[in-house]
C-alpha cells in the first residue's frame, strides 16, 4: 500500500512528531511505500528508499496562524497532485483542506476554547485576543477536517469525550490509541546526583513543560512549594520570556527552585528526581507524564491531563482542582517525606508504563489502518 502522512513534523523529541515517526517506521516495516508531506523530517527517514518527502517550508511567516494556513494550502495542492498515486492518507487535526482516510487528534481546540483556563477567559488583552482568534478558527477548521475523514483517532479517552461533547463527532467514528514511551530511554536507573550537581540528601520534585504558558500551571506548583519547606523543585523548560523565575523570588523560594532550561538529558534528570508534579490546567494527553512514569517516578497530576486515565492511586495522586495550591502542597508533603511510599508508587508507575511502548502504540495504529483500508476497499467494490 502507498500511504501518505500529512503533518507538520515527523521526528523524535516532539510529542505529535514522535507518534508520526513511530507509525511510519512500523508501516515501513510492513513493506508500505510512504509519502510524507511535512515541514520537518527525521534525518534517518530523509534518504530511506521507501520514503518520499514533499517538504513544505513555512519559515519566515510572522505567526503560527499564517504558517498553518500556508501549510494547509500547500499540502492540499500536493494531495490533489498525488491523488491517483496514494492509497491511504493520514493527517493530524487540521493540516489540509483535502479529504483523508484517518485523522489523528492530539489537541481539541473546541474543548480548549470552552475551557475556563483559555487565556481569553483569564484576561482581555492583545495576546489573549490573538489566542482567541487562533483557537476559534482552529475549532472550525478541525471540525471541517474531521467531517472529511473516515476514521478518527483520539490520544486519550478524555480527547474522545471532548470530540463527542464539544466537536459534535459521533463516538462510533472515534478510536482511542494512547501515545507510547521509549522504554529504552526512560526506565528506572540509579543516577549519581553529584554528576547533575544535585544533593544526595535533598528531596527533589520535578516539573517539565512550556513555562511560558499558564496552561501548564507552574504558578500553582510554586505556590504549593512555598508551603512545603525542605523540598526543592527542578524545572525543565525555556525560561526566556517566562515570569516564573521572578515569581519564585517573590515567594521567597528562589533558592529551592532550580530553573534548568531546555535539557536533552530528561531521562537522567527524571531518574535523579523523587517525584513528578504536573497539575496542568488542560492537557489532552501529556507525554511527559508517561515518560516520568517509565522512569519510575511517583506522579502528582491534575485530572485535566489525559494520561492520568492510565494511573491508579497506587502510582499517583490525582487532583480534581489544578488551581488548589493547598491540596497540591498536601499531596507533595504526603509523598515527599515517605520514602517507602515513594518507592512503591514509583514501581507501580513504571509497571504501568511498560505496557505502553511506542512499538505497542504503532501496532494499534497498523491494525486500525488495515481495518479502515479494508472498509474503504469494500465500500468501493460495493459501489
Amino acid at each position: 500500500m502507498r500511504m501518505c502522512f500529512v503533518t507538520h513534523k515527523v521526528k523524535k523529541g516532539d510529542g505529535q512528531g514522535r507518534v508520526n515517526y513511530e507509525v511510519i517506521q512500523d508501516a515501513i516495516g510492513h513493506g508500505h511505500r510512504i509519502v510524507i508531506i511535512a515541514s520537518e523530517l527525521s534525518e534517518d527517514l530523509k534518504n530511506h528508499p521507501q520514503v518520499e518527502w514533499k517538504k513544505i517550508s513555512v519559515n519566515g511567516w510572522p505567526s503560527e496562524l499564517i504558517r498553518n494556513q500556508i501549510f494547509a494550502v500547500k499540502s492540499t495542492l500536493w494531495l490533489i497532485k498525488l491523488r491517483s498515486l496514494i492509497d491511504f492518507t493520514i493527517v493530524n487535526g487540521f493540516v489540509t483542506y483535502a479529504r483523508s482516510h484517518m485523522n489523528c487528534i492530539h489537541f481539541v481546540h473546541s474543548a480548549w476554547l470552552a475551557s475556563r483556563y483559555h487565556p481569553y477567559q483569564e484576561g482581555k488583552n492583545f495576546r489573549s485576543f490573538y489566542q482567541y482568534i487562533y483557537t476559534r478558527l482552529n475549532r472550525s477548521l478541525e471540525r471541517y477536517a474531521m467531517k472529511r475523514t473516515s476514521t478518527i483517532v483520539a490520544v486519550s479517552d478524555q480527547v474522545k469525550q471532548e470530540l463527542v461533547d464539544k466537536a459534535d463527532i459521533s463516538a462510533e467514528q472515534i478510536s482511542v490509541i494512547r501515545n507510547g514511551v521509549d522504554l529504552q530511554e526512560f526506565y528506572p536507573r540509579l543516577v549519581e546526583r553529584e554528576t547533575l550537581r544535585l544533593s544526595e540528601d535533598t528531596v527533589y520534585a520535578m516539573f517539565a513543560g512550556d513555562i511560558r504558558s499558564s496552561r501548564k500551571n507552574l504558578d500553582t506548583v510554586l505556590k504549593a512549594l512555598a508551603e512545603v519547606p525542605d523540598v526543592h523543585l527542578l524545572v525543565v523548560g525555556w525560561t526566556e520570556g517566562s515570569s516564573y523565575p521572578q515569581m519564585a523570588a517573590d515567594l521567597g523560594i528562589k533558592d529551592r527552585v532550580h530553573f534548568l532550561g531546555y535539557r536533552k538529558d530528561m531521562a537522567e534528570l527524571m531518574s535523579a528526581a523523587d517525584l513528578f508534579v504536573y497539575p496542568s490546567r488542560y492537557e489532552p494527553f501529556a507525554l511527559v507524564l508517561l515518560e516520568a512514569m517509565a522512569a519510575g517516578l511517583p506522579i502528582i497530576a491534575s485530572r485535566n491531563c489525559g494520561a492520568v486515565e492510565l494511573l491508579n492511586e497506587e502510582a499517583a495522586v490525582i487532583l480534581d482542582d489544578p488551581d488548589d495550591s493547598k491540596a497540591l502542597a498536601e499531596a507533595i508533603r504526603s509523598c515527599a517525606f515517605n520514602r517507602n511510599r515513594l518507592k512503591q508508587m514509583g514501581e507501580q508507575a513504571a509497571r504501568i508504563a511498560r505496557s505502553h511502548s511506542w512499538k505497542d502504540m504503532a501496532r494499534h495504529y497498523s491494525r486500525l489502518i488495515e481495518e479502515t483500508a479494508h472498509c474503504k476497499t469494500m465500500t468501493a467494490a460495493e459501489s
